[in-house]
């Protein structure tokens, strides 16, 4: 021990610790299953809830998360989509019947919406 000048009792318990076996290799397999069955759009929530629904005994977001991180596992980010509007469109040639002139006599005569944009996830 005098070569690499290490405490015996540390060289001892490296070596040790190298013989152990992962105590994680199974939610491991089944991490890396449900990753790759789900094409890398899974993160670890939900990669989390889907071993609770198959094993009998919960697992730990927090687990899984830390597993996920050393097996170097990340799920894809999908990019917002920006609206583009179609070139040669523009609100100017779209009328202004109501001239900001809302009240209206009776009941259901004028309704007005703005629906640039609905941003609906999925």
């Amino acid at each position: 021990m005098q070569v690499a000048d290490l405490a015996r009792s540390t060289f001892y318990y490296q070596r040790r610790a190298m013989q152990r076996t992962d105590k994680h290799g199974d939610i491991k397999a089944q991490i890396c299953a449900i990753y790759t069955e789900h094409k890398g759009r899974y993160g670890y929530r939900r990669i989390a809830a889907a071993l609770c629904n198959a094993l009998a005994q919960p697992v730990n977001h927090k687990r899984v998360q830390r597993l996920m991180q050393q097996m170097g596992l990340r799920s894809l980010i999908r990019a917002k989509r920006r609206y583009r509007r179609p070139h040669g469109l523009s609100d100017v040639c779209v009328p202004n019947v109501l001239q900001r002139d809302f009240c209206a006599t009776i009941s259901a005569q004028k309704w007005v919406t703005d629906i640039t944009e609905f941003n609906v996830k999925g």
